[in-house]
């Protein structure tokens, strides 16, 4: 039986009287990079919070790593968010602090090496995303691009089993992009680690997923393999795929 990293079993959420998402059931097999695609204001980014644990459902229950969500006291929450990596859409970058330091900054909150394997393990990171030799950049000093890689290295220091991506893609130039995109892929690879992307971007979030889900109006309207969602003639899958206007 395969291993799911994250289990959303029959979720509801609703932000004030607007309804976000209702009866959301869905899976995330351990190792694998899963796309969550969907039109904006679909609520990607609110899917990724309750994934943290930083909101709850209404209704339903979350499972990430084999924890209940709605069960683990709130020492478990941080202890389990160890084990998470985030990659927010903005960078999200401390701007006061060099590159070096922005990506040893989780090392010293949660863990107790020392200063010389902190070094060590931040040079690793900084060399698996290409950027070894900006250890001593501020973020200020850095493309749009670049940031995003810093991120992620930032993302990958406590050898997480699961990072999400939020928006990973969006303002980059097409070599940038075609660059975080096969990191991600690589780094899946390389660390055993499970993606999860929520992106609009539908050809490049396809292209490096295992499986793929499409969100529309809180509810799942299209799953499966990249392949599997390109013969699938749901009229509603097909309007956001091919970009119509009319479904």
């Amino acid at each position: 039986m395969t291993r799911n990293s994250i289990v959303f079993d029959n979720v509801s959420y609703n932000f004030g009287k607007k309804e976000i998402f209702k009866n959301l059931s869905f899976e995330v097999p351990a190792g694998q990079t899963v796309g969550i695609m969907g039109p904006s204001g679909t609520g990607k980014t609110t899917l990724l919070r309750l994934m943290g644990g930083q909101i709850q459902p209404d209704t339903g229950t979350i499972f990430v790593e084999g924890k209940d969500l709605k069960k683990i006291k709130r020492t478990e929450l941080f202890e389990l968010r160890k084990c998470l990596g985030m990659l927010f859409q903005s960078g999200a970058l401390f701007s006061d602090l060099t590159v070096f330091e922005n990506v040893a900054f989780p090392l010293k909150e949660h863990t107790k090496l020392n200063g010389e394997m902190i070094r060590y393990l931040v040079l690793i990171k900084l060399n698996s995303v290409g950027l070894r030799g900006a250890a001593h950049l501020f973020p200020r000093e850095l493309s749009g691009g670049m940031q995003r890689r810093v991120a992620l290295a930032r993302a990958m220091a406590l050898d997480p089993k699961l990072i999400m991506y939020d928006e990973p893609f969006t303002g980059l130039d097409p070599i940038a992009l075609g660059v975080i995109s096969n990191l991600i892929k690589d780094v899946g690879a390389v660390y055993e680690c499970t993606n999860v992307i929520v992106s609009h971007d539908i050809e490049e979030t396809a292209r490096i997923s295992n499986l793929l889900y499409v969100l529309s109006e809180g509810e799942i309207i299209g799953q499966g393999s990249p392949q599997d969602l390109k013969k699938d003639d749901s009229p509603r899958l097909r309007q956001f795929l091919n970009g119509l206007p009319d479904g």
